[in-house]
């Protein structure tokens, strides 16, 4: 009886001893560091090198945080989860590539604050946005990219939440789209400039830009590009773009505009035929070398 009451624990202590590791082998919170290594468990004991190293070592709904100054990596999100690199240089550095891919599940929330990603001239995108139930930008400085800083296009609906960001030199800061539903983008303190265009309202896109500057763009401060293109700009420093401030070049696009300074633009206010360009009457539209173009729809309420 003895020997098989031995036997009896050995197993079961060897049972558990399998079992523990699968257990904890996600943490709610991992770390990652300029001198870590991605072999490591990603604790704030023994962090890991990379952001992408972390991602299979973080829990559903948790946070990869950044210990100290590093480049940390392209990487791919494929589950609800926060980047966070407040406090400290979160670099990510992704010449001919994309920074970020947001790639998760349908009721999943993203959030990346506090990094500074670097395309190097070469980079596609900063972050591309293809799924999931909201993405948050917060303190994100994007810079360097060949196609977009921000690519919100999805097949459904979706919500961008973009403040404190800058995104700079290159083609268009933020891209807005989606297949089927709506895709959501609200940006609040956001600069948008040395671009083509700075914000873009594509198919099924819907934009509200608050108190924000989009200004010195090669193209379009604020482009409405499709039937289905809808954006509310308020409180917005618009300026020095060079083919308008605001443009609405989707027949049936509809842009509404509140106390906005759209001055020394090419064409201040912009748009064809069959757009509607509403204002409030408070916009400041001064010093641009034309204003609206004929045969178009433009609203004071």
């Amino acid at each position: 009886m003895f020997k098989h009451r031995n036997v009896s624990f050995f197993f079961l202590a060897l049972a558990l001893a399998l079992i523990a590791p699968a257990s904890y082998a996600q943490a709610t919170r991992t770390w990652v560091s300029g001198v870590g290594d991605d072999a490591n468990p990603c604790s704030r004991t023994a962090p890991c090198k990379t952001y992408a190293g972390a991602i299979s070592k973080t829990a559903a709904n948790g946070e990869i945080s950044t210990l100290d100054p590093g480049g940390f990596g392209a990487v791919t999100i494929t589950k609800a989860m926060t980047i966070n690199g407040d406090g400290t240089l979160a670099g990510i550095l992704s010449a001919g590539t994309t920074g970020i891919i947001v790639n998760a599940g349908v009721n999943d929330r993203v959030i990346i604050r506090g990094v500074s990603i670097n395309g190097g001239g070469t980079g596609t995108n900063g972050i591309r946005y293809i799924a999931g139930k909201s993405l948050t930008v917060e303190n994100v400085t994007i810079e360097g990219f060949t196609t977009r800083g921000i690519d919100m296009s999805l097949t459904t609906n979706g919500k961008l939440f973009v403040r404190n960001t800058k995104i700079s030199d290159g083609v268009t800061g933020i891209f807005v789209t989606t297949t089927s539903g709506q895709a959501q983008a609200m940006l609040e303190d956001v600069h948008l400039t040395g671009l083509t265009t700075g914000i873009e309202a594509s198919t099924n896109g819907r934009a509200t830009v608050t108190d924000s500057n989009i200004s010195g763009n090669t193209g379009n401060g604020i482009l409405a590009s499709t039937a289905t293109s809808r954006m509310n700009i308020d409180v917005c420093q618009i300026s020095f773009n060079d083919v308008a401030g605001v443009n609405a070049t989707g027949v049936g696009a509809i842009v509404r505009l509140n106390g906005n300074h759209i001055v020394n633009n090419n064409a201040g206010i912009s748009f064809v035929g069959g757009a509607t360009m509403e204002s409030t009457g408070n916009n400041r539209v001064a010093g641009n070398v034309s204003t609206t173009a004929p045969n178009a729809t433009y609203i004071v309420q």
